[in-house]
């Protein structure tokens, strides 16, 4: 930039065009910030609502859930438990991949699973267990979806925080150091202006004084 924004400013013409042409580049940059911050509020709102209806939907099943996994500890024992769930095999497969919304990189969770065989016998066991498994098994891909929306929220206002930034920095800062600089150099240049024409007035009437002098001059001899 052409500006030292310490607030001392070349008084040239060169300089007036380059700052010219800054203050248009930063005033068309502030209304694309503008237009990107109201998109982003905009899905903000949109993600909420998608945000706190997952959560509604996920309350009662998540709450049967571990209702069923407590049924399963008390009737059982949290030793037998433990002991049944490491036999269980990994059955669940995720993938993490990568969107873009508006610019900022948004993870999106593909959770995929198998259904696991039987490692466990019916005598030490009970339907609550069986009950307590399928239950956190269904629920494992909308915590999935929730996870996701709320990592979008999360990013999405990061980077809202930063549009708003640089929307302040232009607002607050850039663009009124720039309106100032052209304001002092078209000030400058005016006054310059105005002393370069009172100079040449002053010696065109210095010259026409000499030319009459000499004609004077002539006049008198003849």
């Amino acid at each position: 930039m052409s500006v030292s924004f310490g607030g001392k400013f070349l008084p040239t013409k060169l300089e007036l065009i380059r700052i010219r042409r800054s203050l248009s580049v930063a005033r068309n940059v502030h209304r694309i910030l503008e237009d990107k911050r109201d998109v982003l509020i905009n899905k903000l709102n949109e993600m909420i609502e998608k945000a706190e209806k997952a959560r509604i939907e996920l309350y009662t099943p998540l709450r049967e859930a571990y209702s069923s996994l407590s049924r399963a500890y008390m009737s059982i024992g949290i030793s037998t438990l433990d002991t049944v769930a490491s036999t269980v095999p990994e059955t669940i497969d995720v993938e993490i991949r990568l969107k873009t919304i508006l610019g900022v990189k948004i993870p999106t969770i593909d959770a995929r699973f198998t259904e696991p065989p039987l490692t466990y016998g019916f005598k030490d066991t009970n339907a609550y267990l069986d009950d307590a498994a399928q239950n956190f098994r269904k629920l494992i891909p909308r915590i999935c979806e929730a996870a996701e929306i709320e990592n979008t929220i999360f990013r999405l206002a990061e980077e809202l925080k930063k549009t708003q930034r640089l929307l302040n920095a232009l607002e607050h800062v850039v663009i009124p150091k720039y309106e100032e600089a052209i304001k002092f150099i078209s000030m400058t240049l005016e006054e310059r202006e105005r002393e370069e024409f009172v100079k040449l007035k002053h010696i065109k009437r210095v010259l026409e004084k000499r030319k009459m002098e000499e004609v004077e001059k002539v006049e008198l001899k003849v």
